[in-house]
């Protein structure tokens, strides 16, 4: 009987072991509740309305993750992404991780700074950076630039005016909600039109500036409308 038992406690186990693979040993476990935060000062990295923004501490387990949550895939597991947080399984929790350099995501987090560094734009939130891959049509988490020299303002002037999307939430939608959807927006009406504000000139050839911008604008305000918004 005791041999029984303690090959049932060794194989239990390894079990949780294995469930646990690709994820740090977490500091501290919140099944429930608010998890342990710290405020992002980098860059002035604030949310909107002037705000601070606040994240979960790295290393601390939750028992359940984000609505909302995209599912991440590498070799060495399955990371989930939301709202800037990162998350590894571990056990039947979820802990807080760093994430891994050269993944690629859909969206940026809701709330990030454009860190421009050699005339290339970075997009920083929550202690990651990222940067736009053409190639791939999404954002890739990678190594911090060296940010000496860096500014947080665009090298070129201000888009113009009519740039600007004024949006009103319909259904009572939350402003992480919101910043997801807007986001998400812009992820696909770039994909639609080939345009894209975030990057010098659109990242369009100049004689086709207008129309691109003009083909985003429409596609965003689509976009948001399916959501519930009212765009202008």
């Amino acid at each position: 009987m005791r041999r029984a038992g303690a090959c049932g406690a060794v194989l239990l186990a390894l079990m949780l072991g294995a469930a646990a693979v690709g994820a740090q040993q977490p500091e501290h476990f919140h099944p429930g509740g608010r998890p342990p935060e710290h405020l992002d000062t980098r860059y002035a990295h604030y949310a909107p309305h002037g705000q601070p923004h606040y994240y979960p501490n790295r290393g601390v387990a939750v028992g359940t993750l984000p609505a909302h949550a995209v599912v991440i895939s590498r070799p060495t597991g399955h990371y989930y992404y939301a709202g800037g947080v990162w998350y590894a399984p571990y056990g039947s929790h979820y802990v807080v991780v760093a994430p891994p350099i050269g993944v690629f995501v859909p969206v940026l987090p809701p709330f990030y700074t454009t860190l421009w560094v050699g005339g290339m734009p970075y997009y920083y939130a929550n202690d990651t950076y990222y940067t736009w891959s053409q190639a791939q049509n999404a954002y890739q988490v990678v190594d911090p630039p060296n940010d000496q020299g860096a500014s947080t303002q665009a090298p070129q002037p201000p888009p113009p005016e009519g740039d600007n999307l004024f949006i009103y939430p319909q259904n009572g939608q939350s402003a992480d909600q919101q910043a997801q959807d807007k986001y998400e927006c812009h992820a696909w009406a770039s994909s639609q039109s080939g345009f894209d504000p975030t990057q010098p000139g659109g990242n369009v050839p100049p004689e086709q500036l207008d129309q691109r911008r003009a083909d985003y604008r429409r596609a965003m305000i689509a976009c948001l409308q399916g959501r519930g918004y009212s765009a202008r």
